[in-house]
């Protein structure tokens, strides 16, 4: 039944995430390229935002959509991968993955890092060791996901994971997840069921640590993880989860900041036009990766 409820809401809003219309920040212009990566499970299309300057050899930023796993696509980070691009003088490529319930953990995750793994090769027209990854949402899961990939398996070397209000625990019933705005919050509890089923359902495979690292003592042994930058919105149900990560990672020596953006939900940055606080978080965030992929 979720799964039915899952295909029907991907269906009906997975054009409204991203509107017609004008596109946010309009006077960043950079070139762009449509390509396909091929991971172990097929390949994933993606598009390559390249910086203005043709000054040296860039760096690379791997962004991942949001969608609670179920709906999305990376169009929808345009505006973010343009100003990236722009700002941080970074070859950002931005990755679709496959989606649930057609396909569930760990083919996302393990696509995901595919794309991260091709985009670290030396044959690249970019410098792959000085690599960032990150996402908003879904994306910030699989960025923490493949961090703890790449720690494992000893690469790629990964600068700056970002992770922009994501989801990291997915056991605790989202009922127990509380938020002010109560009924007028972005993410009630049965949408986040509806995701958290459709992308794994199996209850007790929700405590997989590339699922849920904020669960438990998921996030113990984490020593040598790329360094973080953990954003949160102040309404957002998700909040605690990504707090109680921020608060593992500093144990770890692997908190570059968490930073909690005041007046704002779950997916403020792509579902409200609120253009100066939007503004003022990516140039925190490019801040952080320029730093990342200077030293």
């Amino acid at each position: 039944m979720a799964d039915i409820v899952a295909r029907r809401f991907a269906a009906k809003i997975n054009s409204a995430i991203h509107p017609a219309g004008e596109p946010r920040f309009p006077e960043i212009t950079v070139r762009t390229t449509d390509i396909s990566v091929e991971t172990r499970h097929g390949p994933v299309a993606a598009t390559l935002y390249f910086p203005p300057s043709e000054a040296g050899v860039p760096g690379v930023y791997v962004n991942a959509h949001g969608g609670g796993f179920v709906v999305g696509h990376r169009e929808q980070d345009d505006a973010w991968c343009r100003f990236l691009a722009a700002h941080a003088g970074v070859v950002v490529l931005n990755t679709d993955y496959a989606l649930a319930p057609k396909t569930r953990f760990p083919t996302p995750v393990e696509q995901f890092y595919d794309v991260v793994r091709w985009a670290s090769e030396p044959e690249r027209d970019w410098d792959g060791t000085r690599l960032c990854v990150g996402g908003q949402s879904a994306g910030g899961n699989l960025s923490a996901a493949v961090s703890r990939v790449a720690l494992e398996k000893g690469g790629p070397t990964i600068s700056l994971q970002i992770l922009h209000y994501p989801p990291l625990d997915i056991v605790t019933p989202p009922s127990r997840k509380p938020t002010p705005l109560g009924s007028k919050a972005v993410l009630q509890p049965w949408l986040c069921e509806v995701f958290d089923t459709a992308y794994v359902p199996d209850r007790v495979g929700r405590r997989h640590r590339y699922v849920s690292p904020a669960w438990g003592d998921n996030a113990d042994g984490i020593a040598g993880i790329a360094p973080a930058l953990v954003i949160v919105a102040e309404y957002d149900r998700l909040r605690n989860e990504a707090k109680q990560y921020a608060d593992k990672l500093e144990v770890a020596g692997a908190l570059a900041e968490y930073v909690e953006v005041s007046d704002v939900d779950h997916g403020y940055d792509i579902m409200t036009d609120d253009t100066k606080t939007i503004r003022r978080m990516y140039e925190l965030i490019t801040a952080h990766v320029t730093r990342a992929l200077s030293r």
